[in-house]
């Protein structure tokens, strides 16, 4: 019989190997999961584009806005400004995360002299067992149960426009914020477009998309969905609207009010 209190190094036997317990997991949000949650802020940005710019830009653009079959160009004493108004475009950013301290079940085989009939680990007996290799070799064995403690993170950055279609971190510009947003957003009223998801709502599309346990979960130690940054930016817009005085038609270009780049 052989005690031990740490095991040993056996030599001439086959390395240690270790084999899965599999667990079934099931692959759904899990439920009741600890959750710190930003509250959703409001963030105006300020307009960096000057007025005269906005106008410059669009009086550039305002002949091609006319044009028909690629080559019927309106004079451009015919085409006049008839508003120039701005307004606040809404876009949501979400950052999240996702954590978990888990265990898992695994099984490590150990090789042990052909002599020993038992060996005890910590105080517990393991009786040996006798394994056949796939070459047909055979040897002594013995088996511990055992978990191991593992962690795994996710993360997700998502722009959301204001109806809840996710789009592009790089549509929406950076720029300085407004000291009183709600002031701004108060000024201009309907001119400020309104959200058309709720906060839960995007709570969950984001939970949704990275609270997922490893399949191989066994017992979980510590675990958080946490939502550090959650906005709603309103980022300015310029849209100007054009009428070609000798047909009366009308159309309008948008500008953005950070980088004055067209939008459309």
């Amino acid at each position: 019989m052989l005690l031990l209190t740490e095991i040993p190094e056996v030599s001439e036997v086959p390395e240690e190997v270790s084999e899965e317990i599999p667990e079934k997991v099931s692959e759904k949000v899990p439920e009741k999961v600890p959750e710190k949650i930003a509250q959703r802020k409001v963030i105006v940005y300020k307009s960096r584009v000057d007025p005269t710019i906005v106008k410059l830009t669009a009086e550039k653009m305002k002949n091609k806005l006319f044009v028909k079959f690629g080559f019927s160009k309106p004079r451009p004493e015919e085409i006049r400004v008839v508003s120039v108004d701005k307004y606040y475009e809404p876009y949501i950013l979400v950052d999240a995360n996702y954590s978990v301290d888990y265990y898992k079940k695994k099984v490590y085989t150990l090789g042990i002299d052909s002599e020993t009939e038992e060996v005890r680990i910590l105080g517990e007996k393991f009786k040996p067992e006798t394994e056949v290799s796939p070459t047909g070799e055979s040897r002594k064995v013995i088996k511990l149960e055992a978990e191991e403690c593992l962690f795994y993170k996710d993360r997700a950055y998502i722009i959301l426009d204001k109806t809840g279609r996710e789009i592009s971190p790089d549509e929406v510009p950076s720029a300085p914020s407004e000291d009183h947003p709600q002031k701004i957003l108060k000024e201009f009223g309907k001119k400020a477009g309104k959200v058309k998801i709720s906060p839960q709502k995007e709570i969950e599309m984001v939970k949704a998309r990275i609270v997922k346990r490893p399949l191989d979960v066994d017992k979980v130690e510590n675990e958080l969905f946490q939502i550090s940054e959650h906005a709603v930016i309103y980022s300015p817009i310029y849209e100007i609207t054009f009428r070609n005085v000798k047909t009366g038609e009308e159309k309008s270009i948008r500008i953005d009010g950070v980088t004055a780049k067209i939008v459309s």
